[in-house]
């Protein structure tokens, strides 16, 4: 059914760029033409509809074939992250037991031979030679639409989460989910044909995924990178015109930070999408400044297949009613398409400015998890996707994100809420970043502990921090100990990878005891 996507271009568009990498054009007609070959030659090796093809690489133009091939035979593509441990890559090929795995060389160790000998083949990207080559499988294959006609609750991709509890869950998506969240994505945020979009984002995540479908729907030219470098990233904004791009908050920092970016030196950016993780205030009022109102927020998930909420260019007021500028700590509106609700933990509907879990319904749910009944049981219930995130809703439908359920910290009975410890030391004019986790607490049963990383050339102390603290949030709210670091852990969608602050809390924790002694 999406292969449809594929054909569609190459019929109307096999001459026009499909995609722009590190100094080549690929053409519609000949990134279709060897997608085409890809499934042919694959199907030849016996894959079939409802198998799974991995691959493990950095963003290129063989990845968007693995893509299309799977769309147009009918198997799921299984997206491997290339930061994994080696063990961590064996858990997911051993989960998701796929034929065959396409590999970029230079994460062949990352590859044991227990996970190779499950394999039927691997094939190496850049490989010309030997049965293991890429370009000499593809070149087996015939260069037209294959024979095969996938339906649309088929399983398209398998894109596993981040595993911040426990092992990372394959999340099944569906061509006819994925059709409507790219649909839903390019309605929102207004592509058309003539928008050439730059691809930073990791094509194993959700965010770089939907954002390639869903300009192949208009056939958009997309700027591929193979990873996120500011200074070369800027340089393709600007030498390339680019009109559309989606980043992380700590790209959009990374990149401010090194370029000098500004509605002069990136005249037609018109439209800078984000998402993946909150963006802290500070710095959305920044990116505004230097880029104008472009933003768009989108809030969702992979197991939402993308959607869930958006915040629109015009809902970002720097300044204005209070009640408009609170929205720039939001995560918008329901997107078109999508229904969300705020629940107590008996189920019921919360009142408004009432926190609670975001509920979820659209089109583009996961089919479920891989392999896990009673995951996907706990998180699709009644139609709903359980986010697991703590929200609240406003009079007008604003969805504020405050934490995760498993991230709420409660001191002396009382609910804290990360984010809004987090937003208020980012408020200090030396904090560039702040996360805060509980610690236990022999009174309070927990205690909020910060790490922070100052902005550079500015100093603080914890006194300083912890004053400014009870100036703008509650008394109970401040952090009761601090860790100044030079960065935070992240996972690869750019969030905070709190279970590692919290093993350093704990290994703080075991040092002042010891010391005690």
């Amino acid at each position: 059914m999406l292969g449809r996507l594929v054909i569609r271009n190459w019929k109307l568009r096999a001459d026009h760029p499909a995609v722009l990498f590190e100094g080549r054009t690929i053409t519609h007609g000949a990134l279709a033409e060897r997608s085409f070959r890809l499934a042919n030659a694959l199907l030849g090796r016996g894959v079939r509809r409802g198998d799974q093809v991995a691959i493990l690489a950095q963003n290129c133009p063989e990845y968007m074939e693995v893509f299309a091939a799977g769309e147009l035979g009918g198997w799921a593509t299984v997206t491997v992250n290339y930061r994994l441990a080696a063990p961590e890559v064996d858990y997911v090929l051993e989960d998701s037991q796929p034929k065959v795995l396409v590999l970029d060389p230079q994460f062949a160790g990352s590859v044991s031979p227990r996970a190779r000998a499950r394999l039927e083949q691997v094939l190496i990207l850049g490989g010309d030679e030997g049965d293991e080559g890429y370009e000499r499988l593809l070149a087996s294959g015939e260069p037209l639409p294959p024979a095969v006609e996938p339906q649309p609750e088929d399983c398209a991709y398998v894109v596993y989460t981040s595993g911040t509890t426990g092992r990372p869950k394959g999340v099944m998506l569906s061509h006819r989910g994925e059709l409507q969240a790219a649909q839903i994505n390019a309605l929102v945020s207004s592509i058309d044909p003539r928008d050439r979009c730059a691809v930073t984002m990791p094509l194993y995540h959700i965010g770089g995924k939907i954002t390639l479908l869903s300009h192949s729907l208009h056939g958009c030219p997309i700027i591929l990178h193979r990873a996120f470098r500011p200074e070369a990233f800027f340089e393709s904004l600007r030498s390339l015109a680019v009109t559309k791009t989606l980043l992380a908050p700590t790209m959009l920092k990374d990149l401010m930070d090194a370029c000098p970016c500004n509605p002069t030196t990136l005249p037609d950016l018109r439209k800078l999408l984000y998402s993946a993780a909150p963006m802290p205030e500070t710095i959305l009022r920044r990116g505004m400044e230097a880029f104008g109102p472009i933003f768009l927020q989108f809030y969702g998930m992979t197991e939402s297949g993308g959607p869930g909420c958006a915040l629109l260019p015009h809902q970002h007021v720097l300044d204005g009613p209070k009640k408009a500028v609170r929205r720039l700590r939001s995560a918008g509106q329901p997107a078109i398409g999508c229904e969300v609700r705020i629940v107590g933990p008996d189920g019921s509907e919360c009142e408004i400015e009432q926190p609670g879990e975001i509920l979820i319904r659209n089109p583009c749910l996961m089919m479920g998890y891989l392999n896990n009944d009673a995951a996907t049981r706990e998180t699709l219930r009644d139609g709903w996707l359980h986010t697991g995130d703590i929200g609240t809703v406003d009079e007008e439908g604003f969805v504020f994100v405050v934490d995760r359920l498993k991230d709420m910290i409660v001191s002396g009975g009382e609910n804290i809420y990360s984010r809004e410890v987090e937003d208020a030391l980012m408020r200090h004019p030396a904090v560039a970043e702040a996360a805060v986790v509980g610690r236990a607490d022999e009174r309070w049963g927990e205690s909020v502990f910060a790490f922070v990383t100052l902005a550079s050339g500015k100093t603080a102390s914890e006194e300083e921090l912890g004053a400014h603290c009870r100036q703008v949030i509650a008394p109970y709210k401040r952090p009761r100990g601090f860790s100044f670091v030079d960065n935070l852990p992240r996972l690869p969608n750019g969030k905070i990878e709190k279970t590692k602050l919290r093993q350093r809390l704990a290994a703080i924790s075991d040092s002042s005891e010891a010391n005690k002694g």
